[in-house]
Parts: C-alpha cells; structure tokens; sequence
C-alpha cells in the first residue's frame, strides 16, 4: 500500500524514539537496546511506555497494547494510516531496523457524545490539583463526554479551530479529530502562543489581565507550528511560552530567527519545564 511518497512498508522502518522526539516525546531512562517514555497516549507519572530499539516497536504497559511506528502515530494523532503517512513524511526521520509484519493498524475514533459547561466533581478536582483557576478554566474549556473503544469517558475540553477537542483528565491525555491547534481571539494586536492546554490555563491563572487582552494560540503540538506561520505577521507583538525541553527550546529558536517582532518568555519560568510546574511549584510554596 502506498500513499504519497512514502510507503507503510518504508514508514514501519521510521525510529519510534525519533518519530516521539518530533512531537516533543523524549524517554524518561535509556539502555543499549530500550527507551522508556511517559506514555504519549495518556497522563502518568512514572515511565511505562517501552520502544525496542531492535525491534522498532512500542508497547504501552498501562494500556496493554503496542505495534509499529504507523500505530502509535493512528493512536496519537487520532487519524487514519493515510495522514499517519502525511505526517510521518513531513520530515527526514532517520530509519532503523524493523522485523517485518503483518499487523494492520485498527481503525479507532474518538466520538463526542456531548458537550456541556465544566461542571463534573471529578474534574473540578483536577483543575484544583494542578492549581488551575476553576473560573477561567470554565471560561475557556467544557466538559465533554465521549466514546472510544465502546467506552465512555468524560475530560476537560479545548476545542481546536478546525472544530476538534484536545481532551484531558486525571488518567488520559487524548484528542478528538480534526487535530489542529486552538485559537483564542480577543481582537488584540498582541498574541500569546503556549505549547498546551495546561500552560494556557496556568499562564491564565498567574496573569489574567495579559490572556484577557491578548490572543491566544494552544499549538496542542509543535508539529503544528507551521500551520500558525500565516498568522503571526498579523500581529504587533508576539510572546512564546514554550517548554523548557529540548523539543520547545528548538521551536522557539527556529520562530525567534523567523521573526523579529517575537520574544521568548520562557526565562519567567526557567527553572521549571513548562508553565504549571512552576505555577503548581509556587502555591505549593505559599502552603
């Protein structure tokens, strides 16, 4: 089968380890022949995402479920192989070795089943947990029940421009497609661009009068950066709050020598890998 250029039997040759450090995935621990990551498919605290360096394949211990670079891309960007394959292509990605297989990735969609005001307890206490303003969380995001798998979830919902839900709570970290990045417009000549959800929040709890007077862009993930290019010249000043990891310190370099009305405000919270570490750091402190 092939799609564009690449092939899926090319595409299963792609480094996992390379193809995570894309979409700012970088392991937690490394040995001669495995990589251990935080699961990208969900939200924990220590590392039980394996890749085999010589086999070139991933398993998810948390989830019970693994495969080649093509499922893990169908997984996370909840898409189909056909854009997997789009993605996979955007850049070189250095190829490794793979045993050949048959295992044809499963078809899944994340199905919205509803969407109301941010209201559940459960998730009430997840805000409060990461030390989010419960106000302007209500502002900006919904709660939004959903299917996958036959099962239903609830989660904290930001919904993306082109009409899809970054979603998120105390045990999953997923998306709905069509997978982009979300876009607050105040109708200001100022914009503020975080890397997700939680940074926009924790930068809304920290300093409220700078989100309500700016606009804001939640890339929802660096592979996305491209797509916002066409509107960053709209704007008279531009602040980059991006992680403090390799991955976000490479995209703010790239978009600081792009252009020169952009400044990188990382510095505010330079000890700490991104926004709500240091927010969640801070009332922490004040106890």
């Amino acid at each position: 089968m092939k799609t564009g250029r690449l092939s899926c039997e090319k595409a299963r040759k792609l480094c996992i380890v390379k193809s995570l450090a894309k979409l700012g995935h970088f392991p937690s621990r490394t040995t001669e022949k495995e990589a251990w990551f935080l699961s990208p498919l969900r939200s924990e605290t220590q590392a039980s995402f394996k890749v085999s360096k010589e086999l070139n394949r991933w398993y998810d211990f948390g989830i019970g479920q693994g495969g080649n670079v093509i499922d893990l891309i169908c997984l996370i960007e909840n898409c189909e192989v056909k854009e997997a394959l789009q993605f996979l292509d955007q850049e070189s990605i250095i190829p490794t070795y793979s045993s050949p297989n048959n295992h044809k990735p499963k078809k899944r969609k994340i199905q919205i089943t509803a969407v109301k005001p941010l209201d559940h307890p459960a998730l009430l206490y997840y805000l409060k947990f990461r030390k989010i303003n419960v106000a302007l969380a209500r502002h900006f995001c919904n709660e939004v029940s959903y299917q996958w798998k036959e099962k239903q979830f609830y989660a904290l919902g930001l919904k993306n421009k082109l009409g899809g839900w970054e979603l998120r709570n105390k045990y999953f970290k997923t998306s709905s497609s069509p997978k982009t990045f979300s876009f607050i417009q105040n109708n200001s000549r100022q914009l503020l661009i975080t890397e997700g959800m939680f940074d926009f929040l924790s930068l809304a709890t920290i300093d409220e009068d700078l989100v309500q007077n700016s606009d804001g862009i939640i890339l929802n993930s660096l592979a996305f950066i491209k797509r916002i290019e066409t509107l960053i010249p709209k704007y008279k000043r531009v602040l980059l709050f991006l992680d403090n990891d390799p991955a976000g310190e490479k995209a703010t370099a790239s978009l600081l020598n792009q252009y020169d009305h952009i400044t990188d405000h990382s510095d505010s919270y330079k000890d700490y890998v991104d926004l709500n570490e240091k927010l969640k750091d801070e009332k922490a402190r004040k106890k």
